[in-house]
């Protein structure tokens, strides 16, 4: 199974969004996919329709309580797409965690062996504590969507900064499949210079689909459904569905799914 963490600590630059629409995509390319939610807010959870009342186990409780992930999993409403949700109870984890012994690598021993699924996406918390780091150590790669304003720029080289020392400390495989770049308004000049900024320091790392502001983006949540479920012909959408095509060109060609 491949792990991506899709994580950056600048909150509201659509990680949550980008989580639950592009693993949408892969569950509708064939690839049998497992969405973790590991943010407290658990808003992967509720944008899969995934109700407080269905969230008997969650992430917490493979984190915190060793609780084997597949008694975690529910299956989404989505063929081929399933998900460990999140409670308000991941909140306390980061303090519970502190005086365990490898705190930083229970969720890569919760996913060791797992089997049944050929990809996993993490979506992480706004912050680089524990859970956050939980989920690089976990990861093969990490997919970062990035905002196309100013201060995203700052944030992200924070965030690469974090993943050297991940690199250097806890995981020497990690890498980094991809930035995506969200909330791209032609409109705005300022983010045409935010995107060209961006490639230019980049490069070839920074995906070429764009995820335009798209109202029916929003929408989407409310209603428990991705935005490819919701308004699948909507430019949101069809820009995710673009995006996973050329995530799955970026994976290694031996893991793939057939």
């Amino acid at each position: 199974m491949i792990t991506i963490a899709i994580a950056n600590q600048k909150g509201g630059v659509g990680k949550t969004t980008t989580a639950i629409n592009i693993a949408t995509a892969m569950a509708a390319t064939g690839w049998r996919t497992l969405l973790i939610d590991l943010d407290p807010q658990g808003n992967a959870s509720t944008g899969m329709g995934i109700g407080s009342g269905s969230r008997t186990a969650s992430s917490y409780d493979v984190l915190v309580d060793d609780l084997p992930i597949q008694d975690a999993i529910v299956p989404s409403s989505i063929p081929g797409l399933d998900i460990v949700p999140a409670t308000v109870d991941l909140s306390g984890a980061e303090v519970e965690l502190v005086s365990v012994e490898e705190r930083t690598s229970r969720l890569s021993r919760a996913l060791e062996n797992h089997q049944g699924h050929d990809i996993c996406f993490v979506d992480c918390p706004p912050s680089l504590g524990l859970l956050t780091l939980n989920a690089l150590c976990a990861a093969d790669t990490l997919l970062v969507p990035l905002q196309c304003e100013f201060f995203a720029l700052e944030g992200l080289s924070q965030l690469l900064q974090t993943v050297e020392r991940v690199q250097q400390a806890f995981n020497p495989n990690l890498g980094i499949v991809g930035v995506a770049l969200t909330m791209f308004d032609r409109r705005n000049r300022l983010t045409d210079q935010v995107a060209d900024d961006v490639r230019e320091c980049l490069g070839d790392l920074v995906f070429e689909t764009v995820i335009p502001r798209n109202v029916r983006l929003s929408e989407a949540p409310s209603h428990g459904l991705p935005a490819l479920v919701y308004d699948h012909s909507c430019p949101g959408s069809r820009a995710y569905i673009g995006l996973a095509r050329e995530l799955i060109g970026r994976l290694p060609r031996e893991r793939k799914a057939a």
